[in-house]
């Protein structure tokens, strides 16, 4: 990244000259920071959309092309030729594993699976009916309080072990929240397993019966776990650099981004489609619900179409309907009227011209909940599932932020725009 050209901006009857950064792919880049000093001005930008808050070398997104990688890596080819670990390892050092790291990394998270034994009665705190979300977000804040031993950030050694961590315990601590929300008694992690199989072993066996799990259901979540990996700077990631620009310890950083991911204009969309569908109810009622779409007048929206990001098409939605089509085949649930009311709609998107001049395609939580749903999970564990997804994401960005030396606490400006200054009046002459 270097400077290309100059920015000049006028204010008043003072000009001041704005380096313009040119990034390795994508827009150039106004270098802002000193314009406050320059002349005392700050810029306007509600939800950060046109302001770059850091440099980084992990993710990057072309919205208009319709392209997704993960340092320099088509996610088409990860999806297709990679597993979960790999990507985990990359994303968390900057290049592909020889076989010898990769077999020492998937060790050191093997090693990691199990949660303090004591955590066990931490879950207990909770109500039996509380969302698999806020569970997670209590218990992973928690872990700081078992694992004091990585809190450190300014210690290499120990954010190294802190992000092995989490990205080997969040599975446990997710199916150990499903667990308790239906009742079952927690499954210990089996470590001949590998990440996704290990996960849905977790999630779907008892003690009283033998469970195993099939490679093609795992194959399929282990793919929903690289293509969540890592998003570039979306509001979970933004959320969890923002907490750790304060020095706030890495389980802190990670369940702050968690809460954020729990909105349903975030991690809960694959959830919403689902409902969405549900909502649709049978194939018949299809063309009601597309004319209340078009309607502007009517509150009803399609979920899971489009993109705030990809204005072209979602790479992630193209591979993930793929495993979409490989799990509906094997489970061997078309019959279902909800998946049958997805087909039909992404049929109908496809086709129709409104859908395709204003571009909304089906995307990756419009499959997603799909593949989740027809594997058995409640739509309560679909975000959980995105989070444990995202959290080598997380930490990786987290990393990355702590080692920048112009690291700088998070402080947004704002356009004040209440009272003036003004007198306090004493009670008696309000």
């Amino acid at each position: 990244m270097a400077d290309k050209k100059t920015a000049n901006l006028m204010i008043g009857d003072a000009e001041v000259g704005l380096p313009i950064l040119t990034p390795t792919a994508g827009p150039d880049v106004v270098d802002i920071r000193k314009l406050y000093g320059q002349v005392g001005v700050f810029t306007y930008d509600p939800g950060f959309t046109s302001t770059a808050s850091c440099d980084s070398t992990i993710t990057y997104i072309d919205g208009d092309e319709g392209e997704l990688w993960y340092r320099g890596y088509p996610i088409e080819q990860l999806a297709e030729k990679s597993h979960y670990l790999e990507v985990c390892y990359l994303l968390l050092y900057g290049e592909l594993p020889d076989a010898e790291q990769l077999t020492d990394f998937e060790n050191r998270v093997t090693s990691h699976t199990m949660v303090h034994e004591q955590m066990h009665n931490f879950f207990r705190g909770f109500r039996r009916d509380a969302h698999p979300m806020a569970t997670m977000v209590g218990v992973v804040g928690a872990m700081s309080a078992f694992y004091h031993d990585s809190t450190d950030i300014t210690d290499p050694w120990q954010r190294e072990v802190a992000s092995i961590r989490l990205i080997a315990k969040l599975p446990t601590i997710a199916a150990m929240a499903y667990k308790y929300s239906i009742g079952q008694p927690f499954v210990y992690p089996q470590n001949e397993l590998d990440y996704a199989t290990n996960f849905l072993h977790m999630c779907f066996s008892v003690p009283a019966e033998k469970y195993t799990v099939d490679p093609a259901l795992a194959k399929a979540m282990d793919r929903i776990f690289t293509l969540h990996a890592d998003h570039e700077q979306n509001a979970s990631t933004s959320t969890v650099r923002l907490a750790g620009s304060s020095g706030a310890n890495p389980f802190a950083c990670i369940a702050a981004g968690i809460a954020c991911l729990w909105g349903p204009a975030h991690g809960g969309a694959n959830q919403a489609s689902l409902e969405m569908l549900r909502q649709i109810g049978s194939v018949e009622n299809i063309p009601e619900y597309i004319a209340r779409a078009k309607d502007k007048e009517d509150p009803f929206r399609l979920m899971g179409f489009g993109h705030r990001v990809y204005k072209n098409f979602d790479p992630r939605a193209k591979v993930m309907k793929e495993s979409a089509d490989e799990v509906l085949d094997l489970l061997g649930v078309h019959d279902n009227p909800t998946l049958q009311v997805a087909k039909e709609l992404e049929k109908i998107a496809r086709e129709d011209d409104y859908f395709v001049s204003k571009k909304l395609y089906p995307n990756v939580d419009f499959y997603s909940g799909i593949i989740l749903e027809a594997m058995g999970f409640p739509t309560s564990m679909f975000t959980p599932i995105f989070a444990l997804s995202r959290t080598v994401g997380w930490i990786a960005q987290w990393k990355e932020m702590i080692s920048d030396p112009q690291i700088k606490i998070g402080r947004p400006r704002q356009l004040y725009v209440g009272a003036d200054k003004r007198d306090y009046v004493d009670l008696d002459n309000r």
